[in-house]
């Protein structure tokens, strides 16, 4: 059975997951169709640091948020200036990490999405006398709803299974960094089998719900 320590981290993680999709899908959305429509040669680069966080070890960019965060970096100063303190070892810090971790897992479905769409539909919307941004949200947004669904439920995931990066902005406190990856690793680090194996059998078949709904978001093989 569970203890108090195990359900307050599995409460952390879910409720970590849900501000970060949140914060990813309102930063995401934009840079995703800028990415998609944009002619410009930053494109390319743009599109490197964004995907940075697939290929980059968690510990390195775990370690460089830090200091940015800290009360020596640029972020660190300015939260510092603004009165909210310092971020490392404390929730925000671990939203804040998160999201960068992330955003390569929001911002790709939703860009490859809106790529999909082309220029017919938002060139029909324009003889209809649409503006752009009519034309993004009664056009794009709704054409483009199975990347939005697939980014949400990456994200989501993607920031439930996290580790390094949250070990190193939030370390490990009990009910406020504490997340299920760092207390099945405690568990494990204590030769607390039982504990650990249930939290890990929990995210396993977290792990295949979601595998199942992007399947089902996005079936294979599907003619038109």
């Amino acid at each position: 059975m569970p203890d108090p320590s195990d359900l307050a981290a599995v409460w952390l993680t879910l409720r970590l997951a849900t501000v970060t999709t949140l914060i990813l899908m309102v930063v995401g959305t934009p840079i995703a169709w800028w990415l998609a429509r944009t002619p410009s040669r930053w494109k390319g680069p743009v599109g490197a640091v964004v995907a940075l966080p697939i290929v980059l070890p968690p510990t390195v960019l775990g370690f460089y948020l830090l200091l940015l965060l800290g009360p020596n970096g640029v972020i660190g100063q300015f939260t510092q200036w603004a009165g909210i303190g310092l971020l490392p070892f404390t929730f925000w810090g671990l939203v804040v990490a998160s999201v960068f971790y992330s955003l390569p897992f929001v911002v790709q479905p939703i860009q490859n999405a809106f790529e999909a769409i082309g220029d017919r539909p938002l060139e029909a919307a324009a003889t209809l006398r649409a503006s752009r941004l009519d034309a993004f949200f009664t056009v794009a947004v709704p054409l483009a709803k199975p990347g939005f669904m697939t980014a949400a439920v990456l994200g989501f995931a993607h920031t439930v299974g996290e580790f390094g990066v949250v070990l190193m902005i939030g370390g490990n406190i009990p009910e406020k960094t504490r997340v299920v990856s760092v207390q099945i690793y405690d568990h494990v680090e204590a030769l607390e089998y039982a504990n650990a194996h249930w939290l890990a059998a929990l995210m396993v078949v977290f792990s295949f719900l979601v595998l199942l709904a992007l399947y089902t978001l996005n079936p294979t093989g599907k003619r038109k």
